[in-house]
């Protein structure tokens, strides 16, 4: 059983609502209608799960300020419609369709929760997986890009996949048509770091539908994502929602192909938003697949003719330098944990704690002998990772 999943009841009918996990309610939750991320994180951040679903069958509604903000514009509306849906629908049964399906589920502060997405500025409040959640460590690079590219660009977008994952850093992308999907294959190509896909839809309904090979690929060698319950259909609101976890995994972002208003954007935006990094690759000022990323260019971002642009960017081959990316012998089996926890942003002391649950007394130590080995710096109050060093 993966990390973060709770055991399920043998069978719905025979398990009372007491053993029935938190994990099922969220995701019943999560399937209510018109229940959007902001809503349920709004709602889980007041009660828990259990609570939050009885208030819902109870008909009570809420007081606090922020669920009745995220209720709007029709708070009572909303509320009745979600009092009829849960009628039909037992939180018991809901799990197991859930471990029957093979997936598992991470609540927000849950041990299981990928620590990436900790802190972020808005972290899904339930998350579903399907592969290894453990694939999403290490340096991460998004490549994105529009699913009208073209053969160049596909092309670019499988060596660099094959090339990141080959150096040892995992490729995030959403696993649509086109780049996202190029980007994927090349990673799996590689055999080298596990790829993390993050997809519009629930996990037992592939879109687009020809990408079902990829889906089972990605979750063998890595990791899926969703923060959409089992039989979520791809509506079209879910893939912004979707390009934000993108950007809250990734170290850096690399736009290969885009339109002038191609969804790819969106997560630049939201790169932006948490001071990730971006990167374009260029492209023929006659091609309109392109029109994005030289725009994007002009705006001052850097340009990608290969992965060694990204490694460079990442801080694991200096600039100038080509050939193997040189790694450090491992940390000690004890430390190895809080470097993860640090990443490859800065952060704080306090975050720190809250990915790895160790009081300071323990933390802190590790944290200095990671300096002084030069597995992290300290600028002020800030640690961060450092990449490269001799094997």
């Amino acid at each position: 059983m993966s990390a973060g999943r709770v055991r399920a009841p043998t069978t719905a009918a025979t398990t009372s609502a007491a053993a029935v996990p938190a994990e099922a309610f969220a995701a019943a939750l999560a399937g209510l209608p018109g229940m959007g991320p902001a809503r349920l994180a709004a709602i889980l951040a007041v009660d828990s799960p259990r609570r939050a679903w009885e208030r819902v069958a109870a008909g009570e509604g809420w007081s606090h300020p922020d669920v009745l903000t995220s209720l709007a514009p029709k708070p009572a509306d909303l509320l009745a419609s979600w009092r009829r849906a849960v009628r039909g629908v037992d939180p018991a049964a809901v799990w197991q369709a859930i471990v029957d399906a093979g997936v598992g589920v991470a609540l927000s502060g849950s041990p299981g929760y990928p620590s990436a997405l900790v802190g972020d500025v808005e972290p899904p409040a339930v998350v579903f997986h399907r592969g290894t959640p453990d694939a999403i460590r290490g340096p991460r690079v998004a490549v994105v890009g529009t699913r009208r590219c073209t053969s160049t660009g596909a092309g670019v977008a499988w060596e660099l996949g094959r090339d990141l994952a080959a150096a040892g850093v995992a490729v995030v992308s959403g696993l649509a048509s086109g780049i996202d999907g190029a980007a994927h294959r090349g990673a799996l190509a590689a055999g080298g770091a596990p790829p993390i896909g993050v997809v519009g839809s629930g996990l037992d309904v592939v879109y687009p539908r020809h990408q079902g090979e990829l889906w089972r690929a990605v979750a063998s060698a890595g990791v899926l994502l969703s923060e959409a319950p089992l039989r979520a259909r791809p509506e079209r609101w879910r893939f912004p929602a979707r390009n934000r976890i993108i950007a809250a995994l990734a170290d850096v972002v690399v736009v290969v192909e885009s339109h002038r208003a191609g969804g790819s954007l969106h997560t630049v935006d939201e790169a932006d938003r948490r001071g990730v990094d971006v990167m374009a690759v260029p492209g023929s000022v006659r091609s309109a697949a392109s029109v994005g990323t030289n725009d994007l260019l002009a705006e001052g971002r850097a340009p990608v003719c290969s992965a060694d642009d990204v490694l460079v960017a990442l801080g694991l081959r200096p600039a100038g330098r080509r050939g193997r990316t040189e790694l450090r012998s491992a940390p000690d089996l004890a430390e190895a944990p809080v470097l993860e926890a640090v990443g490859w942003q800065p952060t704080t002391l306090d975050q720190v704690a809250l990915r790895t649950g160790l009081e300071l007394a323990a933390l802190a130590p590790a944290l200095d002998r990671l300096r002084e080995a030069g597995w992290i710096s300290q600028r002020g109050g800030w640690y961060e990772r450092v990449a490269g060093g001799v094997a």
